[in-house]
């Protein structure tokens, strides 16, 4: 939805501290106009910096980077405020996309520069080249779960491939993502290469219907759809990160206080927000008891509050806790136990964490994201049983497997786009590793190369270096010819084929 604004009017929006109601910040509702303006600003300053060499935008970026981790104090606590989370996980995203910088910035002309291919025996007398160009400017529109890490592996990606972005923060941290513009021009202060743009409606469709070459989404599904439709009016590709309900699976021979600790963690930190956090938990039934047993006693110590003792914050965006109460009612009213918490863990701003076991598979807690503090702890006879329960899903984003003998096995066999084994949300953290869903999870890739590329356009070029013995684009090509181009072709490809060995 565009929001249409009077002219002549002042138009404004506030951001809340989700814990305590209190005003962070009054940020200006940017109009439509005003965004086709912006990415226009961009589309200029992406022709300098596309310009610049893989080194010199490499440097750029790591005095950014620089800049970001000698303020991390600064943005932590802003995250915070607008957030809820808590300093440590205001501080741990932060960390994150720091790295994430360093690594993109140091990598982009290896993965993206001109590389030489072979270019076969019919075209031997031709040397073959294949490079990476940037887009032009990237419309990066940002979650406020995660207003640092998450579109930082878009943002980050996109500036060392060359390209301008024009982000859009959520309308919940718009100052977490002013923050980061503002700082960005600290280190590039004459040219817009990285700049933001606070529109309201949770669409971004004034981004997604303007002249940017590509768009990076993350939100829910059905968010995702509508920036899909809006950004196919000027066929602008995109890329969506979409919702997650990913599993957690115990094996029988795995370490049992290491996966409970992992699984509480991975289901309650930052509120149960988190994209790529776990939702539901497989175990193996000669385990379960174990297992279930020291779930509880760790999560004993867990609380949501304000309080600087509290391990988590509040829920940042209020509709979500209906979301939350609806599933955890529904699935005691068709059957689950409450372990921990229940129906009245879900409070005015907090929600307190919340165990529950035996939910059937057809409930909301199995099937829909939940996003809040709430975990789904379920009995298997075997991991054969546990990886066709995870795959049942229309959602295909991350998982984890706690296995010694299996654990690459089952990672395999499960469908997301990306699996931790003995540990949680490792992926996350290393640069190198592609980042994305499939299904209702979304598609495309931030991260490591293919993060790289997803901002960029493949260039092959073809140089003749000699003429070639058998003249093949010619309308001089006579039958002679055809008759040898056959001969070679039957030579190379005609027989019988060889089987790579096993």
């Amino acid at each position: 939805m565009t929001t249409t604004l009077e002219p002549g009017i002042s138009h404004t929006f506030e951001s809340l501290n989700p814990a305590t109601g209190d005003v962070v910040g009054v940020h200006p509702i940017t109009s439509a106009a005003e965004v086709d303006a912006a990415v226009e600003r961009a589309q200029a300053a992406a022709q300098w910096w596309s310009a610049l060499t893989f080194g010199e935008r490499s440097d750029y970026l790591l005095k950014w980077a620089a800049v970001i981790t000698r303020r991390m104090a600064q943005l932590g606590e802003l995250n915070h405020q607008e957030t809820g989370k808590t300093y440590g996980d205001a501080q741990l995203e932060i960390v994150l996309a720091v790295d994430h910088i360093a690594w993109a910035a140091k990598h982009a002309k290896k993965v993206l520069g001109e590389q030489k291919v072979g270019s076969g025996l019919l075209m031997v007398n031709q040397s073959a080249t294949v490079q990476y160009l940037p887009l032009g400017v990237i419309g990066v529109i940002g979650p406020w779960n995660y207003p640092v890490f998450t579109p930082m592996g878009s943002i980050a990606y996109a500036l060392a491939a060359g390209n301008a972005v024009v982000f859009k923060p959520s309308e919940y941290t718009p100052a977490v993502g002013q923050w980061l513009a503002h700082s960005f021009a600290e280190v590039v202060p004459d040219h817009p290469v990285f700049h933001e743009v606070t529109v309201l409606g949770d669409t971004g469709a004034a981004l997604a219907r303007s002249k940017v070459n590509k768009v990076a989404f993350t939100g829910s599904t059905a968010t995702g759809k509508k920036v899909m439709v809006a950004a196919a009016e000027n066929l602008t590709p995109v890329i969506i990160e979409a919702g997650g309900k990913d599993a957690f699976l115990v094996d029988q021979d795995a370490d049992i206080a290491a996966a409970a600790d992992a699984a509480l963690w991975g289901g309650m930190s930052n509120a149960g927000q988190t994209c790529i956090g776990v939702e539901r938990v497989y175990v193996h039934e000669q385990v379960y008891d174990t297992f279930v047993e020291q779930i509880l006693a760790l999560a004993q110590g867990v609380r949501a509050g304000a309080d600087p003792e509290a391990k988590l914050g509040p829920i940042t965006m209020p509709s979500q806790l209906g979301v939350i109460q609806s599933h955890i009612d529904e699935a005691i009213a068709k059957g689950g136990r409450v372990l921990l918490g229940g129906a009245d863990a879900v409070g005015a701003r907090f929600v307190q964490p919340t165990i529950l076991t035996d939910v059937p598979e057809d409930s909301l807690a199995i099937t829909e994201e939940t996003f809040g503090p709430t975990l789904v702890i379920n009995k298997v006879r075997d991991m054969d049983e546990a990886v066709a329960l995870a795959n049942a899903t229309r959602y295909g984003l991350a998982s984890t497997v706690f296995s010694k003998a299996r654990g690459k096995e089952l990672a395999a066999r499960i469908r997301s786009g990306m699996t931790s084994v003995n540990a949680v949300i490792s992926f996350a953290g290393i640069p190198a590793l592609p980042f994305g869903g499939v299904g209702d999870s979304g598609f495309g890739r931030i991260h490591g190369a293919d993060g790289l590329k997803e901002f960029t356009y493949a260039k092959s070029i073809a140089k003749q270096n000699f003429k070639p013995v058998m003249l093949l684009t010619s309308f001089t090509r006579d039958a002679k010819t055809d008759g040898r181009v056959a001969q070679l072709i039957t030579v190379l490809h005609g027989g019988k084929p060889t089987l790579p060995k096993r």
